[in-house]
Order: C-alpha cells, then sequence, then structure tokens
C-alpha cells in the first residue's frame, strides 16, 4: 500500500498509520496506482501545502479529509520534482474556500511506500546537466566575484550574479561556470499576461518567485557576454527569454543586432530564444540575423484554453502558428515548452489537438514542464473540461510515437 504522508505543525512529516495515500488529476481524487510512482529521485524535496488538509483512502475505499492525526493537526504535504522528471499526479488535499492562491511550485503526489518516499512522477529525460549537485557549488562565489572584477561596468554581468547568488537559477549559474545553457534576458516587457508567470502577478494572486528586469540591456554588454559564453563554454547554448524577463521577442532589436555581430565572429554554440512566439515579426527578425532553435511556451492547442492561461494581448494562437511555421521553414530548430498539468494535459481533446499542432507545424521536439502553480486557481480560471483524462503516461506514449519527434524536457546543442 501507498500510505498517506502528512506533516505536524513543525514541518516533520509521517506516514499515516491506516490511511493510503490519494493523488488527483484535474478536479478528481484518484487512487494511487504502481505504474504512476516511482522512488522519490534525487534532488526532489517536500513541502507544506499551506492551510491544506491531506486527503487519504480509507479501508473501505472512501476519499476522507484528514484533518487531524492523534488529536494533533495534519497538513498536506506535496513533493516538488528536480528537472528531467515529468509528474502523473497532483496532491490530494483540501483547503478552506478563500485561500491565497498557493505558492508557484510543482506540487507533487507523495507517498510512503517500501519504506521510503515514493512520487507521482516518471523520468522523462538524463537529468545529468540539471542535477542540484552541480550547481551552487563551493567555487560559484568565486567565479562571480572573478568575472565581475573582468567586466565591472556590464550590468547584463551584475544582473546575472545577482540571480545565480540570490535566487540559485541554474542557467544564470551557468553563464560563470562557462558550460551548457545560459540565459541572457533581454526584455522587460511582455505581450501577455500567463496565469502561471514567475517574474509578474497582480497583487491579489501569489509572490512572484523571480523579479522581472526594469529595462532592457546595452548592446554591448549583450554582446560580451553572449560572444564569451558561445566561445568557451563546454556544450554553450545562449537563452533569452528567462523567467526574470518580459518576452523576448519585445527586443527582437537587440537580440537580432547581438547575434548578427556575435556570429561574424563566433560560429559554435546554440542561440535559442524561449518565447511565446506570437510577435512574428520579431520572430522574422532574430531569425534573419541567425538564431539557431526556439522554444514555444503552450499550455493548450485549443484556443479557448490558450487564450484563458495565457491572455495574449495583440496576438492569438493563429499568429503562434504562423511564427512556427516560419521557423520551420527557415531550418531553425522548433521545441514546445509544454506547459503539463494532470487532468488537463491529458484529456483526449487536448491531446488529439497537440498532436495535431505538431504534425501541422512540423515541430521537432516536445519538452515537458510540470506547469507551476496552484491547482485550483488555474481550474477556476479556465473553460470546463470534456472527458476523462487518460493519464499523463498515455500522453507521453502518444507523444513519443510521432514519427522524429523528440520527447524530453530540455533544450539541445543545435550547433556544436
Amino acid at each position: 500500500m501507498y500510505r498517506l504522508v502528512y506533516a505536524d505543525y513543525r514541518g516533520r512529516f509521517y506516514d499515516h498509520p491506516e490511511m493510503a495515500a490519494a493523488g488527483r488529476t484535474g478536479d478528481c481524487f484518484v487512487e494511487i496506482t504502481p505504474s504512476e510512482m516511482m522512488p522519490l529521485p534525487r534532488g526532489a524535496s517536500l513541502v507544506l501545502i499551506p492551510a491544506g488538509s491531506p486527503v487519504g483512502l480509507d479501508r473501505r475505499g472512501n476519499f476522507v479529509l484528514v484533518e487531524r492525526v492523534r488529536g494533533k493537526a495534519a497538513y498536506a504535504v506535496a513533493a516538488l520534482l528536480p528537472q528531467g522528471y515529468t509528474r502523473t499526479l497532483l496532491p490530494a488535499y483540501r483547503r478552506p474556500a478563500g485561500e491565497k492562491p498557493l505558492p508557484l511550485l510543482g506540487y507533487t503526489a507523495v507517498a510512503w511506500h517500501k519504506g521510503g518516499l515514493w512520487v507521482a512522477a516518471r523520468q522523462t529525460d538524463d537529468p545529468y546537466r540539471w542535477d542540484p549537485v552541480h550547481f551552487n557549488t563551493p567555487e560559484l562565489d568565486a567565479l562571480i566575484t572573478a568575472r565581475l572584477r573582468r567586466h565591472p561596468g556590464n550590468p547584463v554581468l551584475a544582473g546575472l550574479a545577482r540571480c545565480a547568488r540570490e535566487y540559485s537559477c541554474f542557467t544564470a549559474q551557468n553563464i560563470f561556470y562557462r558550460r551548457w545553457e545560459g540565459g541572457l534576458p533581454v526584455s522587460p516587457r511582455c505581450n501577455a499576461r500567463c496565469l502561471g508567470c514567475i517574474s509578474r502577478q497582480p497583487p491579489e494572486c501569489c509572490p512572484s518567485p523571480q523579479e522581472r528586469i526594469p529595462s532592457a540591456p546595452p548592446l554591448e554588454a549583450v554582446v560580451e557576454v553572449m560572444e564569451e559564453h558561445l566561445r568557451r563554454a563546454s556544450g554553450a547554448i545562449i537563452s533569452f527569454g528567462q523567467g526574470c524577463e518580459g518576452e523576448p521577442l519585445l527586443a527582437a532589436g537587440i537580440i537580432a543586432a547581438a547575434t548578427s555581430r556575435v556570429r561574424r565572429r563566433v560560429s559554435r554554440g546554440t542561440i535559442n530564444i524561449n518565447t511565446n512566439a506570437g510577435h512574428t515579426a520579431g520572430m522574422e527578425e532574430v531569425i534573419a540575423a541567425g538564431v539557431d532553435s526556439i522554444r514555444v511556451s503552450l499550455i493548450s492547442a485549443r484556443p479557448g484554453i490558450y487564450w484563458a492561461y495565457h491572455r495574449p494581448r495583440g496576438y492569438d494562437l493563429g499568429d503562434v502558428r504562423r511564427s512556427i511555421l516560419l521557423a520551420r521553414r527557415s531550418g531553425v530548430f522548433v521545441s514546445l515548452n509544454l506547459l503539463v498539468l494532470p487532468g488537463l494535459t491529458d484529456r483526449e481533446e487536448e491531446m488529439e489537438a497537440l498532436l495535431t499542432f505538431v504534425e501541422e507545424t512540423g515541430v521537432q521536439m516536445v519538452q515537458l514542464r510540470n506547469l507551476n502553480i496552484d491547482p485550483d486557481y488555474l481550474f477556476n480560471h479556465l473553460p470546463p473540461a470534456r472527458g476523462e483524462p487518460a493519464g499523463i503516461g498515455e500522453l507521453v506514449n502518444r507523444l513519443q510515437k510521432v514519427p522524429g519527434l523528440t520527447v524530453g524536457n530540455f533544450s539541445r546543442e543545435v550547433r556544436p
């Protein structure tokens, strides 16, 4: 039996002596099955769900709200997965009406099984480059200090140093480690108002986990960081469109100018843009300058769900499609940053629309991204769903059957 995990008011967790764990998909509580579970992977962590009481299964198969255990308050527990793992079930809990939305995290069902913690997830990529063991190492601070001394007037490096130290941003840290995918934020503006935006939230929601850059950086500063990383980093990828900025295509002029200048001097490494792809004219500009790959964020290929989550301003899903087709015709590698939520992404109507979208646009990769959001907050803002969820495992299986489509979690180098 997968046993219910709960916590006390001090944050200590326990397995329930009698109650089985339950999961959630969409708005429904479900029994946990072995096919959805795996041992807690390295780099995962446990969190309390504020004001949340766990829901478990009693011996008769009834879902039961567990507010107290042995006379003491019980609190719901969730797991946060490391990169490379895709969530299959949400945690089962209830919160009182009127509570503020939960922080923007990827809440995952957790249970006690065979003497250890298990989570509702499956491994969907090689997590080596994003294993937390490679980050926040003892030498990081010295690397940051040395780089800032060599480039004392570069505001991009100064901002990335703060992100690396204060937010433990992995792509910011990679700039100083000189390896792999390095983030380069350039855009303070956005043409969408995504419900799960991690850099700007309305006061009535939850705090943003990152602070958006206040202004676009000077071109010379962008070129300096970009050129050094592409020239010297192993597995070099420069990525525009980070969590601490808006939509990078609204800064297409800076990206295009920097890309043109750097590509005249450095041919190695990949230049990538993480984008909503709504600004097709900007897309055309950066492609002409030499961008190698784009990753397009998408919660759904159905217009109603897309609009309700992304809340675009001045574009629609048709513009996204046109931008992707433009990129593919130009030889640019295209990935979808698919925002995955159990009970939404794995519904039949969603999967059919997604597979049609992939086939018609020629997308080459789907990167599965656990959507960090309060599930109740999200579903309250979406149109009612129809049909039963097929399961995240079924979603992954169907995607893996598409000829020529890569399914994973991380961006790949396009240029060596």
